[in-house]
């Protein structure tokens, strides 16, 4: 018969456990939807909807410090799919950039040998998406080509950088966070280092600010926190003034330009970096918790806040109030001080902190900003999410007296009706409204909105394993009698004395046992669903412990005193040994003979005289007479049968014997459903010698004994199977006996103490696999040689605590650094392909289908116009692919949330908030941000066909729901220039040197605000050097005229002003003539392009605006600067639609093209002629060819359909390749 190995599908995973405290700001959430974070050496990603942990990355041979997710803010195609990678460093300066999808390293970069401090990957550039800027200690920073591990730039400053920020709104700005200060990097670009040192400034730390120097009253708060004025200098402060170095965390505001927060333990600090000063403060009560982490969100002004508790809390800026005080008014006095205020709007539940727990990040979801995930010290990863209540028309709710919060009136991009589909906590701008929304008197203006509470509700735990050291046991293995309900399962014993049982075909825990009052040091299982454990306490003075030795059955949870009274105060238990059939159970104590018991009746067979030999190992036999017992058993039931159909006279004829023994079975049967069988069990003592001992029933016969093996030192282990014996000594021998050749061969390993043998299951596997202390092995026992080997210190840099088999050809072990891998014999650690993964519930992640997979997902999801209804079955599709692909596509369509299908299916739901959904569900940045741009001017568009109102300041105001200012440049002029006005008066109210105030009468000129600036000009004192040209530069503004001769001669002194170098002075003069438009010509002639955007948008009317605008949109589209994305984005502001199709269609974004011309065509923003037609042909012609690309031949043939001439070759091409496949 031939030898055959028994297997089941287990992919390679690693389990972890408590997390290093270098690890600490090692965490990421993508826009990809998973969340990546370090733990020890190791890299492990998350679903952020299931918790499932879907890949662990080990390569790095040290802690990991950092990682990041490569940013989506790329056009994705064929050629460039969507794809899943990672950058991740550790404290040796390793960086590794992965791909995550298939566990390999795409790149490895080695320079330095320092912790990395920060990195991040470059957004910003059409040209690359492949950069990454990493601060490497102390006073570097690099700029790396990710993909080739080339190093592009490198430069050094004065101070050690602690980390940095880009700004959002400008890609040529970076700041960096040092240990002295912060340093404004304005000519950062990737193709060269930037030339200068950049400007050093210095912050002084709150604590020496009036907030800090007494308890303020409630009332008084607001007081005490607005004289918090200077704090950044471009001195160095005082050596007695305490400085920056306890400042947490530096970040721009994405939802504002110009704006950063800093973070201190018991304030956030808001700075205005056009005026360098701080224009909001939230600071902590001194009985409050103290921050750890701040992290601003863009699409709402809003703040999510986490505390050393663990309590995450979110803050959302208060709209502005219009009883602010006048600039001219006393800011001390008890009205109302103008500034930036963030309200507590709701928090989660805190975490109960310990000395080896505490929180220590947080990550935000970046795609919808309406989720947190707060990872704690001891592995868990909280998955927090915020919720939306709607109050009814009677409720109100307010925390300490904030304003009101109201829902949007639009939802995907487009206002919505009350009956219309919507999900309103798909994102956060879905949730809440922006800023230039309704407050207070103008609610009833709005009858959509209505008022909404916000609050946090837990949807995710992922915990990990309790702290080592462990012990490790497998249930039995798999074979042909248990196939139909066997589950892989792995217990684990802990220090706390609990025992964890997981499942390691899903990798997740199945059962949490608390059993012990002291750490478990052994587990044997008795069957498929129970198992035995052992704990012994510390020991007393004299040496005695308390054992404990527990029976567990795992489907009930119910555990039983095995020993019954028995344990307290006796030598401690040193190993456990169940039998081969589960029959009996061997227990060794240190210094006390052997207990024999029996498992079935938890009766204690015998107890070892105290003249029985002390047991350094012991291993029960694989042979058996159960076979025999059943062949004996069977026959005498047969006789029975026999019996009755024969005469009773007959009867006695029958074998005595062969009814007692029936009768003795039958009884055996009642009590323990089994046979007791013949078992025996071999050990050795203290002198080497082997005994062998026979045990059946309540009978324990001696067997041979062998005298010591010269060559082997005192036997520590030893492993049975088939006709192999091995025993392993102290000194790191490894002796084989062929119990049916009788031979026997020593192998010296020269690795130690041999801790543990244990042989592979399934008939026929003769591999053995060897544990040491600095280590484990395998071994062939049938060649007698080695396999593979681990070694600590050389292949990995943790020790092993434990080891067993999963399967015949998976090991699994457990380690100090609290991990527990399960890895292929070979024990290499390696990542595994996320796809081959058996996860308990469906994943949507569409970054893990092949690539033409994933872009037929998508063209699914945005319109299905060949069809009456639309569909979420992919099977009525024709779709040119192998059913494997299919049923995975149709697996991430069946992962998605019923909210989400029913807007999928919804009719009523048009193409551009379909465009916007489908951009959210695969975490498309460049996308997201293109279709929000676009679904709201396209809006505006059907809307301003209507004559517009004026507005209140006389402005004309083409709709009540502008773009948020996060937008910035590409917001409608009107809102822009009033929340510019706003945040001048803001300026204005906290201004407190000279410097101050003359940035404000500067930006007031340009504003157009005159009456305002001369009196900030006159405040000038006179012994100011400044004080005589202030004072005529207010009679200037005041006296100015429209005549002919003044303006000529003003022009042509701002003209000669620019030309010498003084650019901001004559472009405040041309804007006191009215000559805004010459001015931003100038501006842009000298570089100043978003100075000159910024001037056109709150000084001109539409078409100046537009014409800057353009020139703009064409030096972005320049081969130097090649940011097109953001000029289609300017375009789309300007509603220059066919441009903004042309520009798409000429970058090859076919699929963006075709759907925006669709959208256009639908809300009439494209005039239709000859020449936009055949435009438009070419345009539906190429997306057809893209979708014959990817195999969606049904997509392809309706576009080619209405290409008209241009798809006419196209059109026959599909329908005859169509006509092939049916045939």
């Amino acid at each position: 018969m031939m030898s055959y190995t028994v297997n089941i599908k287990l992919s390679s995973r690693t389990l972890t456990g408590a997390l290093n405290a270098q690890n600490k700001t090692a965490v990421d959430w993508g826009w990809q939807g998973l969340i990546a974070y370090g733990c020890h050496s190791l890299v492990l990603v998350i679903h952020s909807t299931t918790a499932q942990t879907v890949q662990v990355l080990e390569k790095h041979k040290a802690n990991v410090v950092k990682v990041k997710w490569a940013r989506e803010n790329y056009h994705h195609n064929i050629g460039s799919p969507y794809s899943l990678r990672l950058a991740s460093a550790d404290v040796t300066g390793k960086i590794i950039v992965w791909d995550v999808a298939t566990g390999t390293a795409r790149c490895e970069i080695q320079e330095y040998t320092k912790p990395i401090q920060d990195m991040k990957w470059l957004w910003n550039q059409d040209a690359s998406r492949d950069l990454l800027l990493a601060v490497h200690p102390p006073n570097y920073i690099v700029l790396w080509n990710a993909d080739t591990g080339t190093k592009l730039w490198k430069k050094s400053y004065a101070e050690n950088i602690l980390s940095f920020s880009f700004d959002p709104f400008d890609p040529s700005k970076l700041t960096l966070l040092t240990s002295e200060g912060i340093v404004f990097i304005s000519d950062f670009s990737p193709a060269k280092a930037p030339v200068s040192s950049g400007k050093k400034v210095y912050v002084s730390s709150p604590h020496s600010s009036p907030a800090h120097s007494k308890p303020p009253a409630a009332t008084g708060a607001k007081k005490a926190l607005n004289k918090v004025k200077i704090l950044i200098t471009n001195e160095k402060p005082s050596a007695e003034s305490v400085t920056l170095n306890n400042c947490l965390q530096l970040a721009h505001l994405p939802s504002k330009r110009n704006h950063m927060l800093l973070l201190y333990p018991r304030e956030i600090l808001i700075l205005d970096l056009e005026v360098n000063q701080t224009v909001g403060v939230i600071a902590i009560e001194r009985t409050g918790v103290p921050f750890i982490q701040v992290i601003p969100c863009q699409q709402r002004d809003a703040l999510f806040c986490l505390h050393e508790n663990g309590c995450i809390t979110l803050r959302v800026r208060r709209p502005n109030c219009n009883d602010v005080c006048a600039p001219n008014e006393d800011p001390d006095t008890d009205q109302a001080v103008q500034e930036l205020t963030y309200d507590l709007r709701c928090q989660c539940d805190a975490i109960r902190v310990t000395k080896t727990v505490r929180p220590y990040s947080m990550v935000c979801c970046p795609v919808n900003e309406n989720a947190a995930a707060l990872i704690v010290s001891d592995g868990r990863v909280m998955l927090w999410e915020l919720k939306s209540i709607v109050l009814g028309p009677n409720m109100h709710y307010s925390m300490s007296g904030a304003s009101p919060l109201y829902s949007p009136v639009s939802f995907c991009g487009i206002p919505v009706g009350p009956q219309q589909k919507r999900v309103p906590d798909l994102s956060l701008d879905c949730m809440i409204a922006g800023q230039s929304m309704i407050s207070g008197e103008e609610r009833s203006k709005a009858p959509l909105q209505q008022e909404v509470h916000l609050k946090f509700l837990l949807t995710g735990l992922l915990s990990g394993l309790p702290l080592p050291p462990f012990v490790i046991r497998m249930c039995p293995a798999l074979t042909t009698k248990n196939l139909k309900h066997y589950q892989p399962l792995l217990a684990i014993g802990t220090s706390n004395g609990s025992v964890l049982v997981y499942h390691l075909t899903s990798g997740l825990l199945h059962k949490e046992l608390s059993i012990h009052s002291c750490e478990v040091k052994g587990i044997e299982w008795a069957s498929l669903t129970s198992f035995l454990s052992f704990a012994t306490s510390t020991p007393n003075n004299v040496g005695l412990v308390r054992n404990e030795l527990q029976l567990v059955d795992l489907p009930t949870g119910r555990s039983i005193a095995f020993r019954g009274e028995r344990g307290n105060d006796e030598p401690a238990i040193e190993m456990i040994k169940v039998s081969h059939l589960k029959q009996y159970l061997v227990v060794v104590f240190k210094d006390k003979p052997v207990e024999l018991w029996d498992i079935r009746m938890c009766t204690l067979l015998r107890e070892m005289s105290k003249s029985f030999p002390a047991v350094t190992a012991l291993e029960w036999s694989p042979s058996h007479n159960l076979k025999s017992l059943r062949k004996k058993q069977l026959a005498a039931r047969e006789a029975m049968a026999r019996q009755t159909v024969v005469p009773d006279t007959e009867f006695l004829s029958v074998e005595s014997s062969v009814i007692s023994l029936l009768q003795e079975a039958e009884s055996k049967a009642e009590l323990s459903q089994n046979i007791s069988a013949r078992e025996h069990f071999v050990f050795t003592d203290t002198d080497g010698q082997v005994y062998h001992l026979t045990v059946e029933g309540n009978t324990v016969k001696d067997g041979a004994r062998i005298p010591p093996d010269g060559s082997m030192g005192s036997i520590s282990c030893i492993a049975w199977k088939g006709d192999t014996l091995v025993l392993g000594d102290v000194d790191g021998n490894l002796n084989f006996w062929d119990l049916k050749a009788r031979l026997s061969r020593g192998m010296p390993t020269h690795r130690g103490w041999v801790k543990k043998i244990r042989f592979a299951p399934g008939k026929g596997n003769q591999k053995l696999l060897v544990m040491y202390n600095d280590g484990a092995e395998v071994w062939d026992t049938k060649e007698i040689q080695m396999v593979s080997s681990l070694k600590s210190g050389r292949n990995v840099n943790y020790k092993i605590l434990d080891v067993d088999w999963c399967t015949s050809d998976k090991v699994v072990l457990a380690s100090d650094d609290g991990c527990i891998r399960v890895l292929e014999m070979i024990m290499k650690s390696a990542s595994f392909r996320m796809d081959e993964q058996e996860l308990t519930d469906p994943v949507w992640c569409p970054y893990l289908l092949v690539p033409r997979a994933s872009l037929v997902l998508k063209a699914f999801f945005l319109h299905q116009p060949w069809s009456d209804q639309y569909s979420l079955d992919i099977s009525q599709l024709d779709y040119s692919e192998n059913e494997e692909v299919k049923s995975i596509v149709q697996e991430q369509m069946n992962a998605l949330s019923n909210d989400i299908k029913s807007l999928l299916l919804d009719p009523e739901f048009c193409l551009l908030q379909r465009c916007l959904l489908v951009a959210r569900l695969f975490g498309d940045e460049s996308e997201l941000q293109f279709w929000t741009v676009a679904a709201h001017y396209l809006h505006s568009v059907s809307q301003g066909k209507q004559p517009a109102l004026p507005g209140t300041d006389g402005t004309f105001q083409k709709q009540e729901n502008p773009l948020d200012i996060c937008y910035d440049i590409l917001c409608e002029n009107s809102y822009f220039q009033k929340f510019q006005l706003e945040r001048v008066n803001l300026q204005e109210a906290k201004r407190s040197t000279y410097e101050h105030t003359k940035k404000c009468a500067d930006q007031l000129l340009l504003l157009g605000q005159t009456d305002r600036a001369v009196q900030l000009l006159l405040e000038t004192n006179a012994e100011n050097p400044s004080y005589y040209c202030d004072s005529l530069k207010a009679c200037l503004v005041t006296t100015i005229t429209s005549s002919g001769p003044s303006q000529s001669t003003i022009k042509l002194v701002a003209t000669n002003m620019i030309a010498n170098g003084k650019l901001a002075e004559g472009v405040q003069l041309l804007c006191l003539i009215d000559k805004a438009a010459d001015a931003c010509r100038y501006l842009q002639t000298y570089g100043a392009w978003n100075r000159a955007a910024w001037l056109a948008k709150v000084r001109l009317n539409e078409d100046e605006c537009a014409e800057v605008l353009k020139r703009w949109v064409d030096h972005l589209c320049s081969s130097h600067i090649n940011q097109k994305s953001k000029a289609i984005l300017v375009l789309l502001s300007l509603g220059c639609f066919t441009r903004v199709a042309e520009m798409l269609h000429s970058m090859r974004y076919f699929d963006r093209a075709a759907l925006f011309v669709e959208a256009c065509l639908l809300y009439g923003a494209i005039e239709v002629n000859d020449n936009t037609n055949r435009f438009i042909y070419s345009v539906y012609a190429d997306y057809a060819r893209s979708l014959k690309t990817i195999g969606l031949r049904q997509g392809a043939i309706l576009f080619a359909s209405k290409a008209g001439d241009v798809g006419k070759e196209l059109l026959k091409e599909l329908q005859e390749l169509k006509k092939e496949q049916n045939t």
